[in-house]
């Protein structure tokens, strides 16, 4: 799609912090679509299903508006959102969505402690015992007061004391350039729930006011070779994954692993989902932990506690430079999926955009992911299929109406995949479903939009 001076100017606004000035260049666009004074792509078979928005960090600052926008722009069919800890975009892009026709999904993003693996890595480097896990299909980020509301307050207390950890260590090491939280990072955040890239960049930008020459500091601090030092201090990208690598992780004055407290439970999280109808998901990252080598049994010990579904990322186990990584890598997704496959968990794959050089989706056509590519598109249309559902009768995979219906986890991979691949977006496949009888079952639903 070419983008016409008036539309770029509208998509520049979509990344406003205020969701007032959003809104309306959101609902400027979507107009200037209908009066055909800008064209979208034509929609493909594509989707991504995993992207951060700026209420926790996306690379190129996108809000879920934008996102949404991103989405109808390139013809990408389908598109969900996950943020760290919090629920805060949920009801702007699916509401966007709605208004662009797009189908979507909303969700969130957290780390929990696996007691039972505290003396094995799993998919969080360099923290033993930490594990990624997702909430996903939210139909709603308005929760009413009690257990779920007091759980989501909770993430996001403990993500700002582990970040308050990450800030103390650092400017002990960094000093004299040290930060403020609330007066440095949060200022980088629409609505206050930064990530360990906002502090870097809170860094950066810190070294860049008070000293004269940023360049020669960051060289010394970080202890970086002189082989590498000029290019890594002239290179914004570098030089942030480097203060981060350094300073935050393991071995570094700012990391603050799974201490007491941390982190929330696996319950905790779990239960979050299931008081929202929404769907507790695992995450996978490469296969090459030790805690990850036995991922069967990792998934014993999660799908009887309620976990239904995982969260891969393509990109990053294929895309690789040296051959035999690549090799290796390509065979753990091809088996990681499989074995999802073979569980009857739908598969939820994405791109994160919240790193450099991360792509808005993924090249399925690739002969890499060609063998899974299949199994992607489908866990896209299961979580919008459970998203159009929940929003519009509660019917969502963890419902009542589910459990009557589609007692089984295979019933309902296929139900809810058929589901996303015949209801419409937007209003009007919401309407067409709120218009169906109480006592509908799955057939029926599905032979009301076929």
């Amino acid at each position: 799609m070419t983008t016409d001076p008036q539309s770029e100017v509208l998509e520049s606004r979509l990344n406003d912090f205020d969701p007032a000035v959003r809104w309306k260049a959101l609902a400027d666009l979507a107009d200037r679509v209908d009066r055909g004074a800008c064209r979208a792509a034509p929609e493909a078979f594509s989707a991504n299903m995993h992207c951060h928005t700026f209420f926790s960090y996306n690379i190129s600052g996108h809000s879920p508006s934008s996102l949404a926008w991103l989405a109808k722009k390139n013809g990408i069919r389908l598109m969900g959102i996950v943020d760290f800890d919090v629920l805060d975009g949920v009801d702007e892009f699916l509401n966007a969505c709605d208004r662009l026709g797009v189908r979507g999904s909303a969700g969130m993003e957290t780390r929990v402690f696996l007691p039972e693996f505290a003396s094995r890595e799993i998919n969080s480097p360099g923290n033993s015992g930490v594990f990624y896990i997702l909430g996903v299909g939210f139909a709603s980020g308005q929760l009413p007061e009690g257990p779920a509301a007091d759980i989501l307050d909770d993430l996001r207390l403990r993500a700002r004391q582990r970040n308050l950890g990450v800030v103390e260590g650092v400017n002990a090491c960094l000093s004299p350039v040290c930060i403020d939280y609330d007066r440095d990072v949060l200022p980088l955040t629409p609505r206050g729930n930064a990530t360990e890239r906002h502090i870097v960049l809170a860094y950066l930008h810190a070294a860049e006011r008070l000293l004269a020459d940023p360049a020669a500091f960051w060289v010394e601090k970080l202890a970086l070779p002189p082989d590498q030092a000029a290019n890594v201090v002239h290179d914004s990208a570098g030089l942030q994954q480097q203060v981060r690598s350094r300073l935050m992780k393991r071995g570094g004055s700012g990391f603050t692993g799974p201490g007491l407290g941390a982190f929330p439970t696996l319950q905790q999280v779990i239960q979050l989902c299931q008081a929202c109808g929404a769907i507790p998901c695992a995450a996978w990252l490469d296969g090459l932990s030790p805690g990850e080598q036995d991922f069967a049994g990792l998934l014993d010990l999660l799908l009887p506690q309620g976990v239904a579904a995982l969260s891969l990322i393509p990109d990053r186990n294929w895309n690789i430079a040296d051959r035999e990584v690549q090799r290796v890598k390509v065979q753990k997704l091809y088996d990681v999926v499989r074995l999802a496959e073979d569980r009857d968990l739908p598969i939820l794959a994405g791109t994160e955009m919240n790193g450099f050089g991360q792509k808005l989706v993924d090249d399925f056509d690739v002969p890499e992911l060609a063998p899974v590519r299949q199994a992607c598109l489908d866990g896209a249309h299961f979580i919008y299929g459970h998203t159009a559902l929940q929003r519009a009768l509660g019917w969502g995979t963890q419902s009542s109406w589910a459990s009557r219906h589609l007692p089984g986890r295979r019933e309902r991979r296929l139900f809810y995949t058929q589901a996303g691949l015949c209801i419409p977006p937007s209003h009007p496949g919401l309407d067409r479903l709120r218009s169906l009888l109480p006592s509908a079952t799955p057939e029926e639903i599905l032979e009301a939009f076929r």
